[in-house]
């Protein structure tokens, strides 16, 4: 058995060490065509809204294959906006034989950079990689200056890098493990993560979980006032949400009875705001820039209902083992009692796993709330069906 697992791993890093050498062979074989290419994506992107300044463009069909000719790559990239499931889906993906899926790793975000984490002991890097990437003035100097590359387009050579670099890193890990599909949890940074990981990895797969925004709110404002009490958080929580959480110990029901509730003042429109923004702009990029095959959705209500049927779509579009004993055991392997050492599901703790329910934005939420909500992405309610129409 050790014989074997030896050489899985050296079999899995030669075809690692051959994919990234065929794909940097590829990518200067295929300099001279992308800038055509983009210029007609860009005349095709009004229909998707504009992208962040200088990111690369990905165009519907365009570039589901890798360059490097291979089809069916091994990454995949679960994405999905903070507090929405994607750390449970992680946890039934990496359960299986055949995937390893860990995060959040943070390889996107062009412009996502948290100087404050520099100087902490956080548990998340203070920058993205591609943030790391386009930032680096003396690989920029290098691009725009070397006789290999100062004659293309330097944004192009730090993005195909990017996707070179997260290819490196993913199926170096990968190939370590014995099983043959990678992929990392990916938490929606900005509005232009699905994009990216077009532009960046292309034949990459992306599974996008989505939840009702109320309830991502609600569960966000739990997560931050436990982050004062975590000093490996990514942020600091403010005067106003630590006063909220004191209030909320002491008295829950005298809390709810006020204007805001459990949301300092301001803060639940900002919440709703970019859920909006991000989950909106997801669901639309996703079938647009990448297709069908490469792109699948997935609630988090509709695995709390239906978590084999659910996973086992999700396997199938990965093309991994979707057969009944291995799905069962992925979401036994991840469920809310398992993960939340022992808590049945709806049972609240002040942790990561707080409570694993739908709807629970239904106990906390003031009528005030519910208009602060309906101004900001109410109109994103209903249309991921969520809700019939406004009146709720």
């Amino acid at each position: 058995m050790e014989d074997f697992r030896k050489h899985t791993a050296l079999r899995l890093a030669k075809r690692a060490r051959a994919f990234l050498a065929s794909r940097a062979h590829s990518l200067s074989r295929a300099a001279q065509g992308l800038r055509a290419r983009r210029r007609r994506a860009a005349q095709e992107d009004g229909q998707t809204g504009a992208p962040e300044e200088g990111l690369p463009r990905a165009r519907a069909g365009a570039r589901q294959r890798d360059p490097s000719g291979r089809e069916g790559a091994p990454l995949f990239f679960v994405v999905g906006y903070q507090k929405s499931g994607t750390t449970w889906l992680m946890q039934m993906l990496d359960s299986h034989p055949e995937i390893l899926c860990q995060g959040e790793g943070r390889p996107f975000g062009r412009n996502f950079r948290q100087e404050h984490l520099k100087q902490r002991k956080a548990s998340y890097p203070p920058t993205s990689l591609y943030n790391a990437m386009m930032s680096s003035e003396d690989l920029r100097y290098w691009v725009e200056r070397s006789v290999w590359s100062k004659d293309g387009d330097a944004e192009e050579h730090l993005a195909n890098l990017t996707g070179l670099a997260v290819g490196y890193f993913l199926t170096r890990r990968l190939a370590g493990t014995g099983k043959r599909l990678v992929g990392d949890k990916t938490v929606l940074l900005n509005a232009e993560i699905v994009r990216e990981i077009g532009a960046v990895c292309p034949g990459a797969r992306v599974i996008h979980i989505m939840r009702d925004g109320r309830d991502v709110a609600v569960s966000a404002t739990h997560h931050g006032w436990n982050q004062a009490e975590d000093r490996g958080g990514s942020s600091r929580p403010t005067p106003d949400q630590l006063a909220k959480r004191e209030a909320y110990r002491k008295d829950p029901q005298g809390l709810l009875r006020t204007d805001d509730g459990i949301f300092p003042e301001v803060e639940l429109e900002k919440s709703a705001a970019k859920w909006g923004a991000r989950v909106g702009k997801t669901v639309r990029d996703g079938p647009a820039l990448l297709g069908a095959d490469y792109y699948a959705e997935v609630r988090y209500e509709d695995l709390l209902e239906k978590p084999e049927e659910e996973l086992g779509r999700l396997l199938g579009f990965l093309g991994a083992d979707a057969s009944g004993p291995t799905v069962r055991r992925c979401v036994r392997a991840a469920s809310f009692e398992r993960l939340a050492g022992g808590r049945s599901r709806g049972q609240e703790a002040a942790s990561f796993f707080r409570k694993g329910v739908a709807g629970d934005w239904k106990n906390v939420f003031t009528e005030r709330n519910k208009r602060d909500f309906k101004a900001a992405a109410g109109d994103l309610l209903i249309e991921l069906g969520y809700e019939e129409d406004g009146d709720w």
